[in-house]
């Protein structure tokens, strides 16, 4: 189980989760969360940011002794950034409610960090549910520009420890999309400074659902040019974001 909000616990690390109505997701990433955390040497608590959750996602994240905050504004940057405000390990841990670790994850983290080489970093090796060629195709064209962009960052979950996300700012609240890989790109930058590397986790798995695609279809990136170019120019379009995650899918 993991620590509560008013138990008077050393808590090791933070765990942040994002959640607008995730009822039929936030379940599995917790359970796997719960698994994770039986290999890892220190306490961990899990925040689950409430985002204009008209469902019973607190319901659940209470049910697993879960932090419960609230956020309702249309900007994953904030709502991430309010988690680890209220966050109380040394390390911080980001995850989508839609995603599940694998039962290493947290261990490597713990491992990574205490050899005094790393900043921090994000994961390696990511796995949709399902594959398709349509997903194939939408990953390639969103991530290589990225990649281009931002340089040979990892996506999807990060880690660092808290003093260094508050060094650089946390989440740039001024994206409403790809703010994940420009977080990676500053956190990277930071750590040349300290002389640390950038870390990527090669030996756990994170895996993830393929709800956008299931509901908007695998090839439906391609039907709005918009959602493409919103990644592609830096992530400030609203319209591009409210189609991606805030309006036409749960998030």
């Amino acid at each position: 189980m993991f620590i509560g909000a008013n138990e008077q616990q050393q808590v090791d690390l933070s765990i942040i989760i994002p959640a607008h109505n995730e009822e039929l997701y936030i379940g599995r990433c917790l359970d796997s969360i719960r698994k994770a955390a039986e290999s890892f040497d220190g306490r961990i608590e899990v925040i689950v940011v409430l985002n204009r959750c008209t469902d019973q996602t607190k319901r659940i994240a209470e049910s697993y002794n879960c932090v419960t905050l609230t956020e309702d504004s249309k900007n994953l940057s904030r709502i991430r950034n309010e988690g680890v405000r209220a966050a109380r390990g040394e390390i911080i841990v980001t995850i989508d409610a839609d995603s599940w670790m694998a039962d290493n994850m947290l261990a490597e983290v713990g491992r990574l960090l205490k050899t005094g080489q790393y900043i921090g970093g994000g994961v390696g090796k990511i796995q949709f549910e399902r594959v398709s060629f349509g997903i194939i195709m939408s990953a390639l064209v969103i991530l290589l520009p990225l990649m281009l962009k931002y340089g040979n960052i990892a996506v999807g979950m990060f880690w660092c420890r808290k003093r260094d996300f508050e060094a650089i700012g946390g989440f740039n609240e001024e994206m409403l999309m790809t703010e994940d890989a420009e977080f990676a790109k500053r956190l990277k930058q930071w750590g040349k400074k300290q002389r640390l590397q950038f870390g990527i986790i090669k030996q756990a798995t994170l895996f993830t659902s393929t709800r956008k695609f299931d509901k908007m279809g695998d090839w439906a990136i391609f039907k709005h040019p918009s959602i493409i170019k919103g990644y592609w120019t830096g992530g400030k379009n609203r319209h591009a974001a409210d189609i991606a995650y805030y309006e036409n899918q749960q998030r």
